[in-house]
């Protein structure tokens, strides 16, 4: 390989630090949130985006009886409800554990879950990845978890069919599993997951997501049940629930706000203004959540998009039931945030459709939204009406989006240059360049070591991804996917970020393609910075990490993962044995596969194919000798992806590595 000198260090990392966007001492500043994506929405007549939702059942009827598309998806919802009726009952001796559990112990992909019981009807079970799974305590308590969500949710598609159809044998069941769980809520232990104990399930949440599904079927079989036996609901059911949520997270946190939901819930059920006010006005009330939790770029603050989407699916039942209970005035206002957390994803989406995946989710998220649909009877957009329309489900059986006056519209903003500096993200388009920029984390709840990390796609090939994790039961979860060389980050000994920082943004410029940003505690005292430009057709990356004076020296290097197959040919890449990789270095280094390195000086370069016919040509740059690691490391299961892990001589106490990213002529 051909010597080269260093590049002079870009000028984008100047020391210019510009202030915290957006945060205050009450929050994250959010003004006039209704007018926020104004270009995907419209308001009401009154000036807010929330629309009281109907529940017609006798238009309901009428479809189902005049209209053989409704028909037909009511004799299947019947027959659906009917057979779990007939089969499935919850038992008292069964406790229910994490369903983050429910994964597989040889790749962490999570199981296929089925109404058969593990040990009872049903031997094994199956991976989703193909394998067998043997059944084990913690694993079975893991499936009671998910019974009995789906259970709940049974008791509300049984509720709705006794509205739907007046047959008093579903009000009856559904009922009756109130009167079930009412009856043996005690029975149930109190577990001590986490210190935020649970009944119904393993956290008190987990209590929280079933009890939202019970309020809704109390609502719809109130009148059904009569005074007596509804009040012996809130005695033995929802009011010992409300008091046990009460002992739960006392923190801005995803769990909080289902808490605080079934407690509203439970309050406007029921009629208890002092718990309507704990839940919504009071500290780590509602409002509180959303004002300290809800940054200035309207995405939820412990950055991950999939708990983002988590936090509005719970509070999209409260503001549905609500409305629906002709109490609407209450949340009005609230709304316009909550509607904004489903239209942000769309202004940073890559072009293949999905979302920037940062911190802990175990999927990769997608946009628009499936939010923007199912919301549309309480936060109608022009893509939610569009979306809807063809929909079959309770919601648009009893409150048809046709009805509902509004533009319908299938077009997505244009995704632009923006600094989300308040989410600590930034986001640079430039020809066929997307990078998505991951500088700084706001709080520990669900963050990796990732600080300074990016995603890209050229084109609609996404050239590299944050695969987020696998199920947390899964020991791949902290010991591969959390960790720095699971992520593009600057490494030192091995080992990425620790802990949590905001870091600092050095430089935003949308006109010339950059940004900077630095982390000046990165891990042990050591610090990092990066810089990423788009210039035509090639995407540079500087990445620089410096030890204090006086410490140890330890390893420095960079990991970089790539969503294709490098080609190697006759590049004097060797095997390495999985030994000799592992020696030394972290946990995270053992699930790498198939290693070559070899050693360079000043520069290398290694072309690497995409599927769908994209060839990058990667070049890497380090002033004198380095060690260049490829191999095979971990995407979601089963995939893999080449992985690239770049190591300076031992004893150095500064590396700069520079990165350039450009496509081949096809």
């Amino acid at each position: 390989m051909p010597r080269v000198s260093l590049l002079p260090r870009l000028a984008c990392l100047l020391p210019l630090v510009l202030p915290l966007s957006g945060a205050t001492a009450d929050g994250y500043d959010k003004p006039d949130p209704e007018q926020a994506f104004a270009e995907m929405k419209f308001l009401q007549p009154d000036g807010s985006v929330y629309r009281t939702p109907r529940e017609e059942w006798e238009g309901a009827r009428r479809r189902v009886a005049d209209d053989p598309r409704w028909t037909d998806w009511a004799k299947k919802k019947q027959a659906e409800v009917d057979a779990w009726m007939a089969r499935n009952r919850d038992r008292t001796t069964w406790v229910a554990g994490r369903g983050h559990d429910f994964v597989s112990p040889k790749d962490g992909s999570f199981l296929v879950w089925t109404e058969d019981v593990p040990g009872e009807d049903v031997p094994t079970l199956k991976s989703a990845t193909g394998h067998d799974v043997e059944v084990t305590p913690k694993i079975f308590a893991a499936w009671v978890d998910k019974f009995r969500k789906a259970h709940v949710d049974m008791t509300t598609e049984a509720a709705r069919l006794y509205r739907l159809t007046g047959d008093a044998r579903y009000a009856e069941w559904a009922a009756g599993q109130l009167d079930f769980y009412a009856e043996n809520l005690m029975k149930w232990p109190l577990s001590s997951e986490a210190g935020h104990p649970g009944r119904l399930g393993v956290m008190a949440f987990n209590d929280a997501v079933m009890l939202t599904r019970l309020l809704e079927t109390a609502r719809l079989v109130f009148d059904h049940a009569g005074a007596e036996r509804r009040q012996m609901w809130f005695e033995k059911l929802f009011k010992p629930e409300a008091e046990l949520l009460e002992t739960a997270y006392k923190k801005v946190h995803n769990h909080t706000v289902w808490e605080r939901t079934a407690q509203a819930m439970i309050a406007l059920l029921y009629r208890d203004e002092t718990l309507w006010r704990q839940a919504v006005d009071g500290e780590l009330g509602i409002r509180d959540l959303l004002r300290r939790g809800v940054t200035g770029d309207y995405l939820w603050h412990e950055q991950s998009v999939g708990y983002n989407d988590f936090v509005i699916m719970a509070l999209q039942p409260l503001l549905t039931f609500t409305g629906l209970l002709g109490e609407e005035d209450r949340i009005r206002k609230d709304a316009a945030i909550v509607q904004n957390m489903m239209l942000v994803t769309t202004a940073i989406r890559f072009p293949d459709g999905t979302v920037p995946n940062p911190a802990n989710s175990t999927a990769i998220p997608r946009a628009p939204s499936g939010r923007i649909r199912q919301s549309y009877r309480i936060l109608p957009t022009p893509l939610g009406l569009a979306r809807a329309a063809d929909t079959y489900s309770w919601d648009t059986l009893v409150d048809p989006p046709a009805e509902i006056e509004g533009p319908r519209s299938t077009d997505l903003p244009a995704v632009v240059s923006r600094n989300l500096e308040s989410s600590r993200f930034a986001l640079l388009r430039e020809g066929d360049w997307q990078v998505f920029f991951h500088y700084g984390q706001l709080v520990p709840a669900h963050s990796q070591a990732e600080a300074l990390n990016w995603s890209a796609s050229f084109g609609k090939v996404v050239v590299t991804r944050d695969p987020g994790t696998v199920g947390y039961g899964s020991p791949l979860a902290n010991g591969y996917f959390r960790q720095g060389l699971n992520h593009n980050v600057p490494l030192v000994g091995g080992q990425g970020q620790r802990p949590w920082k905001r870091g600092e943004l050095l430089r935003f410029d949308a006109a010339e393609s950059l940004v900077s940003a630095a982390q000046p505690d990165y891990r042990d005292g050591s610090s990092a910075r990066r810089t990423l430009r788009i210039e035509g057709d090639t995407l540079t990356d500087e990445a620089r990490v410096e030890l204090p004076e006086g410490s140890a020296p330890r390893p420095l290097g960079l990991s970089l993962h790539l969503q294709g197959t490098a080609l190697l040919g006759d590049s004097p890449f060797r095997p390495v044995s999985q030994a000799d990789f592992e020696r030394g270095r972290s946990e995270a280094f053992r699930y790498w596969t198939d290693v070559r390195s070899a050693t360079f000086k000043d520069r290398a370069s290694v072309d690497v194919e995409f599927p769908g016919g994209l060839t990058l040509r990667v070049e890497f740059e380090h002033p004198g000798e380095f060690t260049l690691y490829t191999g095979s490391s971990p995407d979601r299961p089963p995939a893999r992806r080449a992985g690239f892990y770049l190591e300076a001589p031992a004893g150095a106490r500064e590396a700069t590595f520079l990165t350039r990213l450009r496509p081949l002529a096809r």
